[in-house]
């Protein structure tokens, strides 16, 4: 998988692909992942990506020019699956954006910034736009950081043990259930006796029951659906 990143502040998004699980997978040749910068394709002095919105009003938004040129010479390198662009007011990035991106060869993301992108970008070069909440942040990196993190974990190879990850939250729709590690009992607090039991399809069972009773608790939303 290859993920480009055009942006306006490469650095603030160096830092989540320079260790842990992302950087594993990026020296493993498991993911590329590449950051672009918007100034460099910037024709006007001072290298300047914004400009006033017509009509008026209070914030900056970022040219067409600069975004067009940019993505026209990705695109004539590659032919991307999807380009999307990260706004507060795209769709609700879940689990299933997650599995269903994971499949993808070439994604490319926008991050917006200061009021917005200039509308004709998203009317003729955006596929998918996505959102990873109802609250708005400074740009969009952090949340491109968000969802690559959560596509990338789902490559195979990525994880040391890849079945981890199809029992995570939201994979069947329901909450992880609680976990447990050493020591069985610590001052006087102790593990559910089945855990301890060897017993696995018991195990599976209250796994299940708890998963199910927790989401009931914290995310009854989930079982609607």
């Amino acid at each position: 998988m290859r993920i480009d990143i055009i942006t306006v502040l490469p650095e603030l998004l160096k830092s989540p692909f320079e260790a842990s699980i992302l950087k594993r997978a990026i020296d493993k040749g498991l993911v590329e992942v590449h950051l672009h910068n918007l100034r460099d394709y910037s024709t006007m002095n001072h290298k300047q990506v914004d400009d006033y919105q017509f009509g008026g009003g209070a914030g900056m938004v970022l040219m067409i020019e600069p975004i067009h040129r940019c993505i026209q010479k990705l695109q004539a390198e590659r032919t991307y699956d999807e380009i999307i662009y990260m706004t507060p007011d795209g769709k609700r990035f879940d689990q299933r954006d997650a599995n269903k991106l994971s499949l993808k060869g070439n994604i490319l993301m926008l991050c917006g910034h200061y009021k917005g992108i200039d509308q004709r970008v998203r009317d003729h070069f955006v596929t998918m736009e996505l959102s990873i909440g109802d609250y708005v942040l400074s740009g969009g990196e952090l949340a491109a950081a968000v969802v690559s993190d959560a596509i990338i974990r789902l490559l195979p190879g990525v994880l040391n043990d890849e079945t981890s990850a199809l029992t995570d939250s939201f994979q069947d729709d329901l909450l992880a259930p609680p976990v447990y590690t050493r020591p069985a009992d610590y001052n006087g607090w102790t593990v559910p006796e089945v855990l301890l039991s060897g017993h696995f399809p018991k195990i599976e069972a209250w796994r299940e029951e708890q998963a199910i009773l927790r989401t009931k608790e914290r995310r009854p939303d989930l079982l609607d659906d």
